[in-house]
């Protein structure tokens, strides 16, 4: 792997939001006043985004008394704290510019009918666990790293998770056959 791609890879966030063109979101900000740090919420709509990997931005906008406000956040910033999506917008266009020329109710997208609010995320990179990864002790270059991944036979974290609630449900109900059973020999 390249040095500039490496430390770029280092400085990307593990989850991103799925951020699409058109949706109102809620957006957290860390902000900094002096050496106090609090956390200011930006609410509008997304009219473009652009650029790919670290560089990745997205623009919100919004009327702030009578006065359209846009506001560019990189995605993987750590003074993003997170991103919340209000509602979900209809939009046929990747740029939506030409909100920044409507007033009122205009300015905003239609709501696309029946579409549920979740907060999807992306996973840009996976975590690291501790037991995974081996380093070389005199390691001069990052390309001398070694990462050794353990993959299990055709199993995903969904078919764990689906065999992990089948266990529990047959737990549950042998201990409601014992119950019903310690139940008949007391009457």
């Amino acid at each position: 792997m390249d040095i500039l791609k490496s430390i770029e890879h280092e400085q990307l966030k593990n989850k991103i939001p799925e951020l699409r063109v058109g949706n109102t979101v809620r957006v957290h900000v860390r902000i900094k006043e002096g050496n106090k740090e609090r956390i200011q919420v930006f609410e509008g709509i997304i009219i473009k985004k652009q650029g790919g990997g670290l560089n990745a931005t997205f623009t919100v906008r919004r009327i702030s008394y009578g006065v359209g406000v846009e506001k560019t956040f990189l995605v993987h910033s750590p003074m993003v704290e997170k991103v919340e999506v209000v509602r979900v917008g209809k939009a046929r266009r990747s740029k939506l510019y030409y909100l920044r020329d409507r007033v009122g109710k205009a300015a905003k997208t239609k709501e696309q009918v029946g579409a549920r609010i979740e907060t999807k995320e992306i996973v840009v990179k996976e975590e690291v666990v501790p037991g995974e990864s081996v380093e070389a002790e005199n390691a001069e270059n990052t390309e001398d790293i070694v990462v050794a991944e353990e993959v299990e036979e055709n199993v995903t974290p969904v078919e764990e998770k689906k065999e992990e609630v089948k266990a529990e449900v047959k737990e549950e109900a042998a201990k409601e056959e014992t119950k019903k059973e310690d139940d008949k020999k007391e009457d």
